[in-house]
């Protein structure tokens, strides 16, 4: 089965390849033979109800300094494409949204891959509330009495955007600490959006860990264990991706929230956990296939491309 495949991507020119997930999916297509284009996110143009993209044919190796070489800028019909790759990276906001009504125009005769439709509903932070009974005691908010009382409930407390990502914008608030005043003011200043506050989990210095979910079934985890005196533990502000396996409570996440995840179509998911806690469910644009790759040997993108080939032929 040769594909047409297209993906909505950030730059390629910034693409770190060690550790780039759609970087690495785009190898797996090459390897199977689909033929490969990209574009930028606002390359997308709806007219004539037709959507279209300035794209360009894709070609990409595993050579640093050298990783793709790409065609002239061609508008094209997403129409005609068999897969969409919806890989560009938060932050969620507007100009992420407006791209998923985009590209609801198309979708399922082009399968996009997250459900664009679904990818708008869930965002890590408000789709894992779904889940309760799975993750730590949670606050989100605009109100300053309602976090006061959170905080004396529970002490030590994790504040953080409600829309962020990467880790940006994540403060750890010791019962002591003097700062959430005007922490609050300024995410107030700097966000419309409630905020969200969590019971700070000190499992946390264990690792934070990532599993990957194929059509809601676990093929992978990777922990992230935080440097010494800081509180997050994104492989981009120096945490160190160490080798992992499931434990029974992480299998029992897996299990209650697979079938939700397939039902939505979210072909490919990323997991957060903390201790025996579910944290955050990324339907955006996950990663961690390398480091799960590197580690345990398991081709992680012949999977998800596996589970894509499938539901194209089903027509789903």
């Amino acid at each position: 089965m040769s594909l047409a495949v297209a993906i909505q991507m950030d730059p390629i020119e910034a693409v770190d390849i060690a550790v780039d997930s759609t970087f690495r999916l785009a190898l797996e297509a090459k390897a199977r033979g689909h033929r490969l284009c990209y574009y930028l996110p606002r390359a997308l143009a709806l007219k004539g109800g037709r959507l279209v993209a300035v794209a360009r044919t894709l070609d990409v190796r595993p050579v640093k300094g050298d990783h793709f070489a790409a065609g002239p800028l061609v508008e094209i019909d997403l129409a005609d494409q068999d897969v969409v790759l919806m890989r560009q990276d938060p932050p969620f906001d507007m100009a992420y949204i407006t791209a998923t009504h985009l590209l609801e125009h198309v979708h399922p005769r082009t399968l996009v891959v997250n459900d664009p439709a679904h990818v708008r509903n869930a965002p890590e932070k408000l789709f894992v509330t779904r889940f309760p009974d799975l993750m730590p005691p949670t606050l989100i908010t605009s109100r300053r009495d309602a976090i006061d009382a959170f905080r004396a409930e529970h002490g030590d407390i994790i504040v953080k955007p409600l829309y962020g990502n990467g880790g940006s914008g994540v403060f750890h608030l010791k019962p002591d600490d003097e700062n959430l005043g005007a922490l609050v003011e300024t995410f107030t200043q700097l966000y419309r959006e409630p905020i969200i506050v969590q019971r700070y989990l000190p499992e946390v210095r264990q690792g934070d860990k990532r599993i990957v979910l194929v059509e809601g079934r676990p093929v992978g985890a990777v922990n992230r264990v935080p440097a010494a005196g800081e509180a997050r533990s994104n492989l981009h502000v120096g945490g160190t991706a160490v080798p992992s396996t499931l434990t029974p409570r992480e299998q029992q996440i897996c299990a209650a929230i697979g079938p939700s995840l397939a039902e939505r179509g979210f072909t490919f998911v990323g997991i957060d956990v903390i201790g025996d806690y579910l944290t955050e469910i990324n339907v955006t644009s996950p990663t961690g296939i390398q480091q799960i790759e590197a580690f345990d040997g398991t081709n992680v993108a012949a999977l998800i491309w596996d589970a894509i080939e499938a539901r194209r032929a089903a027509g789903v």
